[in-house]
């Protein structure tokens, strides 16, 4: 094998898949990164996989002599960030191959060998049958991510909350998360790609509807992947029994289904408020930040009174034996004014994933759910757990 290609394309697309390979790998191979180069087509295509997250990528490069090994992943990447900008030459001998070749990496200002390992002891990337894909624009792609990862849990023995729950009916597809304290659910709509012809398409059925869960650390990186494209471009997303495929260009990322049934969400969702409250979204989390600074690290609560008389929100934290803060803010407020406590972290979260500037507060008691909506954009839905307010 020989070839030649840019190092900051290496290095690139060498930095995109190497997220998918383990930094404890169960067997020494899945450590490495898959390097095959096509003379034919003369691109490179790498590899990473941890045998539930794959991650595939592909550049042009002068593919002199073609092959495949695998190298290791955090060896190479410390080498190739390395080197300046310029052309960078990789090659091994192919008489060597059945001995864990030494690949010569060559650029103008040094010399590395490296030890391979051969490309067909790697494992295969799970294959999806591609019969038909549900295209996803980038933006609705980003809106819904950022509107849901934020919620999933990290507890790893409540596996199936470690994910996020996509449904899709027919044009739309909703995401949810949830780890048992808060929920968040964003709905967005796909669109027809502009390269699609009325006598191509044909129209969605209700078989084609599906209920998965993915894991949150794949989706994490597949927002890493769309947050540089351009908003105009789409997603291929194909689901089978066990996998999902997610295509943008040549950049492939697959990962596995989580097993098991993810709760009913919508049940948890009142349907009736008592109290509802229109705040400038942007006011709340400049005063929950400077009241913060006062949080107990133990329950890291923030107190919010709602005056009905004098539409007034007023948000207090109460540090024992160090201080207090309280800060006031003016809001529309219906219903019986009382008090409520939440976890400043969870509240702060689903407050930075709204993007409209006014938002609503949906409430009932002091100890039921809490229900935040933005009044213009997104449709996102979060639901939200107050912390009992102890005297």
């Amino acid at each position: 094998m020989k070839i030649v290609c840019s190092q900051v394309d290496l290095k690139n697309n060498l930095s995109l898949v190497s997220r998918a390979v383990p930094s404890r790998p169960t067997h020494p191979i899945l450590g490495n990164i898959l390097l095959v180069a096509d003379e034919d087509k003369n691109r490179i295509t790498l590899t990473g996989f941890d045998l539930s997250l794959g991650m595939r990528t592909s550049f042009a490069s002068e593919v002199e002599e073609g092959g495949m090994i695998t190298l290791p992943s955090k060896l190479l990447n410390d080498i190739i960030a390395r080197l300046p900008e310029g052309e960078i030459t990789l090659s091994y001998d192919e008489d060597e191959l059945d001995e864990n070749p030494l690949v010569a990496i060559d650029s103008l200002s040094g010399k590395f060998q490296l030890r391979g390992v051969k490309g067909d002891e790697f494992p295969e990337l799970p294959i999806v049958e591609k019969e038909e894909a549900f295209f996803l624009p980038i933006t609705a792609l980003i809106e819904g991510l950022k509107g849901s990862l934020f919620s999933a849990s990290s507890d790893e023995t409540k596996q199936i909350l470690t994910g996020v729950h996509l449904t899709r009916e027919l044009d739309s597809l909703e995401f949810a998360a949830t780890d048992g304290h808060r929920l968040a659910v964003v709905k967005t709509t796909a669109e027809k790609q502009e390269d699609e012809t009325e006598e191509t398409d044909s129209p969605l059925t209700e078989e084609q509807n599906f209920n998965i869960t993915i894991p949150a650390r794949a989706l994490r990186e597949l927002e890493k992947i769309i947050s540089g494209e351009k908003d105009n471009e789409s997603v291929a997303l194909y689901v089978d029994q066990g996998q999902v495929v997610f295509e943008l260009g040549d950049q492939h990322l697959t990962s596995r289904k989580l097993e098991g049934a993810y709760p009913n969400y919508g049940q948890l969702i009142p349907k009736s408020f008592e109290r509802t409250m229109i705040v400038d979204r942007k006011q709340v989390i400049d005063s929950l930040e400077r009241v913060s600074v006062f949080a107990d690290q133990k329950n890291n609560m923030v107190k919010f009174n709602l005056d009905h008389n004098s539409n007034e929100l007023t948000l207090s934290v109460e540090a024992k034996e160090l201080g207090n803060a309280k800060a006031s803010l003016s809001a529309e407020i219906t219903g019986e004014g009382f008090d409520i406590g939440f976890n400043i972290r969870y509240l702060m979260d689903g407050l930075k994933a709204l993007s409209a500037n006014d938002i609503k507060f949906q409430l009932n008691g002091a100890t039921q759910p809490v229900i935040i909506t933005p009044l213009s954009g997104l449709q996102m839905t979060y639901l939200i757990m107050p912390v009992q307010i102890r005297e």
